[in-house]
């Protein structure tokens, strides 16, 4: 009788384990949305994948879109490259988002919620209405835009520079792909970025966009090179140098950090009213771009800078425009 007793559990054992095995199958096929700890859960998959698209645009890792759900809900939907995480793991993307998805900050686009099966991989944010500083900075096809006040500039500057000294300290992780595009202006018009800590997951390619290329510094973009805080720190300069010139980095020449100023100021064509803030942004932005990475500073110290540039702002400089920018 005993033996008989075995027999059933052992078969009851197997039964369990095979149910368990094909719950797994199903999972890695259909996959399952997870939220971020602490998530309130607004929508399900199903919801998501019923939900009106608008592409947003095409980038580095992959493909961005603005999805409306029913419940009237608007959420951002980051689709990522397969061909670039062809090669991760799934249970590497799982932890690498419970710890990014952990990110709090109110100069980071919060990460609720995340998707993968096989081969497809979801991110989801909160979906930022008024645009990129891309389109901020360069304007529409149709209109050509002039460079911002310097006092926008460097509202900018701090709140980029809030983010990534975050994500620096708090995750020991690094951005890896900050450029204008991926800084998004939330609804109180601040600066928010975007797409952060994601390119590790990525495999090297040799095939990204020249204009993206030169955000890296020039020990990042060797093939097979990884993101550091220090390649951030280098993107964050290229940033600086484009808010200040109103020039794409493709149109950034290669000058001694003591001729930048001169090209900056003939790029805006402004008078010398802001000689001295002008110049120690600009002076900031060449200290990030230095050829060697020991050299630049960290951004924990590039946001001290800021400050001390801000401190000198007096009151008549305020920024008054409805959108907070000029």
């Amino acid at each position: 009788a005993t033996e008989v007793i075995r027999v059933r559990l052992d078969s009851k054992s197997n039964e369990l384990k095979e149910k368990c095995r094909e719950v797994v199958e199903r999972r890695k096929k259909s996959g399952n949305l997870v939220f971020c700890e602490g998530e309130v859960e607004l929508y399900t998959l199903e919801q998501l994948m019923r939900a009106s698209a608008e592409m947003l645009g095409r980038g580095t890792m992959g493909t961005t879109y603005k999805a409306k759900l029913d419940n009237q809900l608007i959420v951002t939907v980051k689709r990522l490259d397969a061909i670039k995480m062809a090669g991760l793991d799934g249970q590497m993307f799982e932890r690498h988002m419970e710890i990014v998805g952990a990110l709090r900050h109110p100069n980071l686009v919060p990460i609720r919620a995340y998707f993968q099966a096989r081969d497809e991989r979801l991110i989801i944010f909160d979906y930022q209405p008024n645009g990129s500083i891309f389109n901020l900075i360069h304007g529409s096809r149709s209109t050509r835009a002039k460079p911002l006040h310097w006092t926008s500039c460097l509202k900018i500057a701090e709140d980029v520079a809030q983010g990534l000294a975050y994500i620096h300290q708090a995750s020991k992780l690094t951005h890896g792909n900050l450029k204008a595009s991926n800084v998004l202006l939330g609804t109180d018009f601040e600066a928010c970025i975007t797409d952060y800590c994601l390119a590790t997951l990525a495999a090297s390619s040799d095939d990204e966009d020249p204009n993206s290329a030169r955000y890296r510094g020039p020990e990042a973009r060797k093939l097979g090179s990884r993101a550091t805080p220090k390649s951030d720190v280098y993107s964050f300069g290229v940033l600086l140098l484009e808010l200040l010139s109103g020039k794409p980095p493709s149109q950034h020449p290669f000058l001694a950090p003591p001729d930048m100023p001169e090209w900056v100021r003939a790029m805006r064509g402004d008078d010398t009213s802001e000689d001295t803030q002008l110049g120690m942004l600009v002076e900031v932005a060449s200290l990030c771009c230095l050829t060697s990475p020991e050299q630049r500073p960290t951004m924990w110290q590039v946001l001290k800078m800021i400050h001390r540039i801000k401190a000198t702002v007096s009151p008549d400089d305020a920024i008054d425009s409805p959108s907070g920018f000029s």
